[in-house]
């Protein structure tokens, strides 16, 4: 392990906390308050985490990888309704890390009421705010993002080890790994 950091480089954990100084974050009540104001509620998941946890009915998938490109108001690729800078966008991620370096790249932007959630869709999903599973069909994804597909079940001999399979042993299901996740 390097214990040495290069000059002028900091750990994450500096980072994240100079990040959220820049950030007024939502708890998951505040943010379903927001969102049911006007709000819009971006999930910048990957696919392979929406399948697996569910998604927020009525959010935008703007994957973390395509997020500056689709809410920059100067940017050819940005969505639709991105016309200006003063849009309130909350963003989440699974735990509520990568939101906040997300929402401070959108302040970057211009987007300077952009947020994100404390504790990311967990914590919304813990507060029992609405929820839906997987490619259910109630998110909007925005050009690029793509949807969260459920492995379908592979039946295999006992001994085989296939990627996305899902066995029922007893009473309990299990799911092999997938790559990439």
């Amino acid at each position: 392990m390097v214990t040495t950091r290069p000059a002028g480089a900091r750990g994450i954990d500096e980072i994240l906390a100079e990040a959220r100084k820049r950030l007024r974050r939502l708890t998951p009540d505040e943010a379903f308050r927001e969102w049911a104001e006007g709000a819009v509620l971006i999930d910048i998941r990957p696919a392979a985490q929406r399948a697996g946890q569910g998604e927020i009915p009525g959010s935008v998938i703007a994957e973390r990888n395509h997020l500056e490109w689709r809410l920059d108001p100067g940017c050819d690729a940005r969505l639709p309704w991105v016309t200006g800078f003063d849009h309130r966008v909350i963003v989440f991620c699974l735990d509520g890390y990568t939101s906040s370096l997300a929402a401070v790249a959108l302040h970057d932007l211009g987007l300077r009421r952009a947020t994100d959630v404390i504790g990311g869709f967990r914590a919304w999903s813990a507060a029992g705010l609405p929820t839906a599973a997987a490619a259910a069909g109630t998110v909007t994804l925005a050009p690029g993002a793509a949807a969260a597909v459920l492995p379908a079940a592979v039946r295999v001999q006992v001994g085989q080890a296939v990627p996305g399979q899902v066995d029922q042993v007893g009473g309990d299901l299990f799911q092999l790994g997938l790559a990439g996740i």
